[in-house]
């Protein structure tokens, strides 16, 4: 398709091609004009003898006119026609411009659709994991016949569940009795009651219930930034049974987030000034596909109160934005999806 940009230039180029030319021949138009003027002048000197030549100059100086009205005609009919086509070129560049901010809108909304359905897995797998005999018995009688069966059963998991870290079983004081991946994470035995996860999980209403932490590294997990989810593991099983431990999953999200905003559908034109970034509701970097932008560093989003939009920060720098939707059961954290540009 025709780049509207290269319209405009192209009569640009030929307005200053014609007004060029029409200036050359004006110029040529006036040497012969005053060759002319000069001829009959001489003519009128000569008397009898040059009368024939003065028909000849006042039929050249009539060309001259002619000439002359020609190319004031062409000069303001062209300029009227470039005026037409230059700005017919601005308004499909301004619907263009329209378009395209409309498309990063959307693609910013679909990055943070496709996080919303993978963590919306997220949070089924944890309250259904929950529930799993073996977990519900560690937690219930932490003997170590049991934890050791929980641990197995939580390997067969991540073994299947590649997007996963790890998994841990606590009791109601945090400490942890099973982890999927003892050999790799150490954790067994230690108390993780301080996280503001666990407590929240031990006092979910019911089996329907979940939390969730904001993406952190987690030290335990050698510093690997993860998305956390956690419910409470309840007596037999049940939905309203009481808590008697917390199952934690971890997301392992640094490659997951990555895959995401490395993946948008744009050109490599578009790519060169162009980055891509999760943001979680503090505004806060939890994914980019420029490397220069950090986990947690603050990004300046200024939404106005809207899901979703365009702003424009200054000159020649373009923020398209779209607030979480949620998805099925999952309301979603308010984190955006943000593509920004310059010029």
């Amino acid at each position: 398709m025709a780049n509207p940009r290269d319209i405009v230039e192209l009569s640009h180029h030929i307005r200053r091609l014609a007004n060029g030319k029409i200036a050359d021949i004006n110029d040529i138009n006036r040497e012969t004009t005053f060759l002319a003027l000069n001829a009959l002048i001489e003519a009128a000197r000569a008397g009898e003898a040059g009368r024939g030549f003065a028909v000849v100059a006042n039929q050249v100086k009539q060309v001259s006119t002619a000439i002359a009205a020609m190319t004031t005609s062409l000069n303001q009919e062209l300029a009227g026609a470039l005026t037409r086509l230059t700005h017919l070129g601005d308004a499909m560049i301004q619907q263009l411009q329209q378009h395209e901010q409309h498309r990063y809108a959307d693609l910013a909304l679909n990055m943070i659709d496709i996080i919303d359905r993978n963590l919306y897995e997220r949070s089924c797998d944890v309250r259904w994991w929950a529930t799993d005999a073996a977990v519900v018995n560690c937690a219930t009688s932490p003997e170590p016949s049991c934890c050791r069966h929980a641990a197995e059963r939580l390997a067969v998991i991540l073994s299947s569940y590649t997007v996963y870290l790890d998994i841990w079983i606590t009791d109601v004081q945090g400490r942890v009795l099973a982890s999927g991946r003892e050999g790799r994470y150490p954790v067994r035995g230690k108390n993780v009651g301080h996280l503001p996860v666990v407590k929240q999980a031990l006092n979910t209403a019911s089996g329907n219930d979940y939390q969730t932490a904001d993406i952190t590294s987690l030290p335990l997990l050698d510093n690997a930034a993860v998305a956390t989810y956690a419910t409470a593991i309840r007596e037999q099983g049940a939905t309203h049974g009481k808590p008697v431990g917390a199952l934690l999953i971890f997301f392992d999200w640094a490659p997951q987030a990555q895959t995401v905003v490395s993946s948008v559908r744009l050109s490599e034109a578009e790519w060169v000034r162009t980055r891509c970034m999760l943001l979680d509701s503090q505004c806060r970097v939890i994914a980019s596909s420029d490397p220069a932008l950090s986990l947690g560093q603050a990004f300046d989003l200024r939404t106005g109160g809207r899901p979703g939009g365009i702003w424009q920060p200054e000159p020649g720098r373009t923020v398209a934005f779209a607030l979480t939707p949620g998805y099925e059961s999952y309301q979603g954290l308010g984190w955006y999806g943000v593509i920004e540009q310059r010029e």
